[in-house]
């Protein structure tokens, strides 16, 4: 595999810096740290993206996530490995990350089930944190960037 070019946040160090001062800012929020891990490993799992899958991947199990959580996100539906809070964002990441799949792009349903678990502090962090990760992914996946070559 070959990459299309160099990796566009080499090329553009400070709006690699404007990112990881969102990441940073997130951190600090209201959502538990790997619920955000776990819903931007699900962005891009659904967006194809090698680097962040295996990015986030990476960082999920250096901070303590199990194998069952890792290996089940794809499928977080369909095993008990979650919690309520934890569906509830992974939910929202679907609705987010597919946008132009249905009419009505982040239901209800969604919606006021992940606002049941959050606050708005905590909706805030987890949508600026979904939206960042779609955000690499497009980055990543456009430029065709190698899983495991990252400097960053």
């Amino acid at each position: 595999m070959q990459a299309r070019m160099s990796n566009l946040t080499t090329i553009l160090p400070d709006a690699l810096q404007a990112l990881q001062a969102l990441r940073k800012f997130a951190e600090q929020g209201a959502v538990p740290s790997q619920t955000i891990g776990l819903a931007q490993l699900r962005a891009s799992q659904i967006n194809g993206c090698s680097v962040c899958v295996d990015q986030h991947s990476r960082y999920l199990k250096e901070a303590g996530e199990t194998d069952e959580h890792l290996f089940a996100v794809a499928a977080w539906r369909e095993t008990p490995y979650f919690t309520d809070a934890e569906r509830a964002a992974l939910a929202l990441t679907e609705a987010v990350t597919r946008l132009a799949d249905r009419a009505d792009p982040v239901p209800d349903s969604i919606w006021d089930e992940v606002a049941r678990h959050y606050d708005e502090q905590g909706l805030a962090t987890l949508i600026l944190m979904i939206a960042t990760a779609n955000l690499f992914n497009r980055l990543h996946v456009t430029t065709r960037q190698v899983a495991g070559r990252q400097s960053w």
